[in-house]
């Protein structure tokens, strides 16, 4: 009978083994569908229309944002990329990386961009990537200029009693470095790296926007300008919002402004239990703009 009971307890256990995996394969399942799903959905429907895309909060390198603006370049239904702004920038790979994607949709069709109240520093640079650029006259833009911040605690430590000590190939190995004193040698290589940076988003500038590059080195000191101010210094090119953009595309590039304007969300879906784990995470470990890593052009980051 014990034997018996054991071979019954045994069946059930293995049962209800088989029940969970095959419970998790078919959670598995809808997964993957789900992302291909939203992968595509957006890009493919059919018909002539205007795609809209939303750039918000902290720009950084995104592989899957950038292959759904290839899918926008390559889909002969869209006429025309409007994009809307409202980031205070982010990484310059971030923005880098932004610019040239939609560069590429320029390639094909009119590519507009209409800044919303904010569109300072990594996101002024992806605006630069749009044919055309539109702001309202309280737009807070400009801020071009890159950062890189470091916080030198040694004196902290020494108070303490705590002796910091690094072993490294050379002296600028991992430097600036908070457990170390920010040497002369340290400053100059790194604000040579910061400067090289900046040349790169000066020459972007005065590229896209028509202007000497002596043209811009006066308003390329990080200040940041209402969209009037914008406006007659030459960084953006008119005031307004959608209405204005796709009356542009209509007058400007034959696009019927009585086209569908459809929303594409460059946002890589999430599967529910990524939205829980994600959002576990981040609030219980650092903010989005706590956890930036290299070079970065933000304007005013909340850390």
């Amino acid at each position: 009978m014990s034997l018996e009971a054991d071979a019954i307890a045994y069946r059930r256990a293995l049962k209800r083994r088989l029940v969970f995996w095959r419970v998790l394969g078919i959670a598995a399942l809808v997964a993957v569908a789900a992302v291909a799903f939203g992968r595509f959905d957006g890009v493919s429907s059919l018909g002539q229309r205007v795609a809209q895309v939303e750039v918000s909060g902290i720009i950084v390198e995104d592989p899957w944002r950038d292959d759904v603006l290839t899918e926008l370049a390559e889909d002969g239904n869209v006429k025309a990329l409007l994009v809307r702004i409202n980031s205070p920038g982010g990484t310059v790979v971030g923005g880098e990386t932004l610019f040239d994607a939609l560069r590429q949709v320029a390639e094909k069709k009119p590519v507009v961009a209409v800044m919303g109240e904010l569109a300072t520093s990594g996101g002024y640079m992806a605006a630069l990537g749009a044919d055309r650029i539109f702001a309202q006259k309280g737009t807070l833009t400009g801020s071009i200029g890159v950062i890189l911040q470091t916080t030198e605690v040694t004196g902290l430590l020494e108070k303490i009693g705590v002796k910091a000590e690094s072993f490294k190939s050379a002296p600028l190995k991992a430097a600036p470095n908070p457990l170390e004193p920010v040497t002369e040698e340290v400053r100059a290589a790194t604000q040579a790296v910061i400067m090289d940076m900046y040349d790169m988003f000066v020459d972007m500038v005065a590229d896209r926007r028509g202007l000497e590059r002596g043209d811009v080195l006066p308003l390329a000191d990080g200040r940041v300008f209402t969209g009037r101010q914008a406006l007659s210094n030459r960084l953006i090119d008119d005031l307004g919002g959608e209405r204005e953009a796709l009356a542009w595309l209509d007058k400007a590039k034959g696009i019927s402004a009585d086209l569908p304007v459809e929303d594409v969300s460059l946002e890589q879906p999430k599967t529910p239990w990524g939205d829980f784990f994600g959002g576990w995470v981040g609030k219980t470990l650092f903010s989005e703009r706590v956890r930036l890593d290299g070079l970065i052009s933000v304007w005013h980051p909340n850390l």
